[in-house]
């Protein structure tokens, strides 16, 4: 599912835009710069790096990312083996250039991950090696940490391999070229086998009690010097990619708990009284959910087409609550999955843009070969959970105001206008609205009265262009209404709706 595309108009305050998205670095409190001490350091790190004496440029990886994307973190291949596959997963080599309690390993600290806003890129590290040196770019020779997996004919791993090695990605792809060259039958050999694998995976993700949250995301992009916001679903192949980097994670908790040593990204199944609560919502919304049947399975079969379903996914973010690190120091302890997943998994797959990836990478370096994790590595892994848990919660407000930013910029002219819509979440007059579930719209689509007290507030989401807000009415979930735009306001962020018609 793709919605319209929201844009601005010519007449639009594109400048005034262009303003208010520059003074979310000011108000956030952003680290836009770095430190003179820390590109340099980074520049010598690039000066004196050695690259790995295994070489396996042999192996034609290629990239799949989105098509703008220049901090490359991954690079696949995927090929038959007797009977199963064989997956190689090129990660890149970001430890090599980072030393610890260097100045460069203090500012990643701070910073916790790439930031990415509409009309630039604030990342993890210096741009030299974020999208030079230490990117998987395109017929370049690279160091990275290079997994290997061996699968059977499920697609189930039988073993695994992990090395430092120097490798060549031979393409750049993107995820609707290659979804376009799947659909139409001409992708190569390697593309198919990640349809094949991916779809296996899948399958395994399924048997594990694993659950996908399918809300279609929305991003503002910068094309050609316009803002355009979109809301779409991820293509078929996303998912396929996706299940690569899944495998990959699981296999290092598997090596973590095996060293009783590592990071965990942890989340606990959900509550029995939670999902009740769902099962009465998904009664009301009219979705057939069976007794006996998992409620990540009953997740897959929603049609985000559908008003009633569309609603229900978004309420089922209530089930996915708690995320977490955990950290492993010579002990293990119980509730280690990741509920989502249905297995213990780690994040270890993007350390260009995510601090935790680059420690996981090290102690999976250490563990595979039965080593000890040195000493400097573990005084680290305690203090990534705070370090993460803030950057997350930083980068989780900034992207939601930015996206409220180009929403109010772009409907400012457009107030009075009338809107088809599909209602996320309820309301009754008189009465507090429900929150939409794991989301807080700074416009107001927290359910909360009006500043009246007495109206009722909920969320919806229009039709087109790709705009999720608050409304003013009486309204069930999942129904098709049509909306008048009350406000839109740059200065606040502001967007409101009001009911008009069912």
């Amino acid at each position: 599912m793709i919605h319209n595309i929201l844009g601005l108009t010519p007449d639009a305050q594109t400048t005034d835009l262009a303003q208010a998205l520059v003074a979310l670095e000011t108000e956030f409190e952003l680290r836009t710069v770095f430190p003179s001490e820390v590109l340099e350091e980074a520049a010598r790190a690039i000066r004196d790096f050695e690259f790995p004496p295994t070489d396996r440029r042999d192996i034609e990886f290629v990239t799949i990312d989105p098509a703008e994307s220049t901090d490359l973190d991954q690079a696949v291949h995927l090929s038959r083996a007797a009977d199963g596959y064989l997956v190689h997963y090129a990660i890149a080599d970001v430890p090599g250039f980072v030393s610890l309690g260097g100045r460069l390993d203090g500012e990643t600290r701070l910073r916790g991950q790439t930031v990415y806003l509409p009309h630039r890129r604030l990342s993890l590290h210096p741009e030299s090696i974020a999208e030079d040196a230490g990117s998987l770019l395109p017929e370049k020779d690279r160091s990275a940490y290079l997994w290997s997996f061996t699968l059977d004919a499920r697609g189930v791993v039988t073993d695994t391999a992990l090395e430092r090695a120097i490798v060549r990605s031979r393409a750049k792809l993107n995820y609707v070229g290659v979804q376009e060259e799947l659909d139409a039958g001409t992708a190569s050999e390697l593309l198919g086998l990640l349809r094949e694998v991916g779809l296996k995976r899948i399958e395994l993700e399924r048997e594990r009690g694993g659950a996908s949250l399918r809300i279609p995301a929305q991003e503002v992009e910068c094309i050609n010097g316009t803002y355009v916001l979109r809301a779409s679903a991820p293509l078929p192949v996303e998912d396929w990619n996706a299940q690569i980097s899944l495998m990959t994670g699981m296999e290092a908790a598997r090596l973590m708990i095996d060293a009783k040593v590592g990071i965990l990204r942890t989340m606990p199944a959900p509550l029995p009284k939670d999902l009740e609560v769902f099962r009465l919502q998904a009664t009301t919304l009219g979705a057939s959910w069976g007794t006996d049947q998992p409620y990540g399975e009953f997740l897959r079969s929603l049609d985000l087409d559908d008003a009633g379903q569309l609603a229900l996914m978004h309420h089922a973010a209530s089930l996915f609550r708690g995320a977490t690190y955990t950290v492993l120091d010579g002990a293990v302890p119980s509730g280690l999955e990741q509920a989502a997943i249905g297995a213990p998994y780690a994040h270890t797959t993007a350390p260009l843009r995510r601090l935790v990836d680059r420690f996981s990478l090290l102690v999976c370096s250490y563990a595979i070969r039965g080593q000890d994790v040195p000493a400097a590595v573990r005084e680290v892994l305690p203090l990534l959970p705070k370090l993460m848990g803030s950057s997350n919660q930083l980068v989780n407000k900034v992207e939601r105001a930015a996206i409220d930013t180009v929403e109010a910029a772009s409907l400012a002219h457009r107030v009075g206008e009338r809107f088809s819509a599909v209602t996320l979440t309820g309301t009754v007059p008189g009465a507090p609205g429900p929150a939409a579930p794991g989301s807080t719209h700074s416009n107001g689509t927290n359910g909360t009265n009006g500043a009246n007290g007495h109206k009722s507030r909920g969320t919806l989401q229009l039709i087109s262009p790709a705009v999720t807000a608050p409304f003013e009415g009486a309204a069930p979930a999942g129904r098709h209404v049509e909306v008048e735009l009350v406000t839109a306001d740059l200065t606040t962020r502001t967007v409101l709706f009001r009911i008009v018609g069912p």
